[in-house]
């Protein structure tokens, strides 16, 4: 977790930026599951990202191994559990929220009130580090919501407000190849 996709992804994004694809200053990440896991842990490794959405990731494995569905499945992903004794552990490492104190990136939480693949704990943890360290964001629990969003108000919501925050951030899109007026 957060080792060679970590990566992979600084590849692609360098190469996008080296071949005029991608604006080095209007980067965004986002993802949900594990790629909301991989947009926390992107920002808590660099600041060249301006913007930034968490839906339904990860934030603190060893809490997830605790109270997800997956529960020591989860283990294996992140290389521990917190009573294998005392810490820190491999999952320690690899926990976006263990790396909050770095974050700067505004980041918009997106999660189900009722998600138990990754609990809305995960988002609550997230929140609270980013409120202690200033960090600029928004926090949105989707009520009566699992891991997955089906009502469809609100997955117009997710995209709107996705919409929103990567506009107000990076400024509206535009074509690749064209400059800013």
């Amino acid at each position: 977790m957060g080792g060679a996709e970590w990566t992979d992804i600084v590849s692609g994004i360098d190469l996008l930026i080296a071949e005029g694809v991608a604006d080095p200053d209007r980067l965004g990440i986002g993802g949900w599951s594990h790629g909301g896991f991989m947009a926390a842990w992107a920002i808590g490794q660099s600041d060249r990202f301006k913007a930034a959405v968490m839906g339904a990731g990860i934030s603190d494995w060893g809490m997830l191994v605790a109270t997800g569905e997956g529960g020591t499945l989860e283990a294996g992903l992140s290389g521990s559990c917190g009573w294998e004794g005392a810490g820190p552990h491999p999952h320690d490492r690899v926990s976006p929220i263990s790396h909050a104190s770095r974050i700067r990136t505004p980041v918009l939480i997106l999660h189900g009130e009722d998600d138990t693949n990754v609990p809305v704990g995960q988002a609550t943890y997230f929140h609270r580090a980013l409120r202690s360290h200033g960090v600029e964001h928004e926090f949105v629990v989707y009520p009566r919501e699992g891991h997955v969003i089906r009502e469809r108000p609100h997955q117009l919501d997710v995209l709107r407000r996705t919409r929103a925050w990567f506009d107000r951030w990076l400024g509206p899109a535009r074509p690749v190849g064209m400059s800013p007026p």
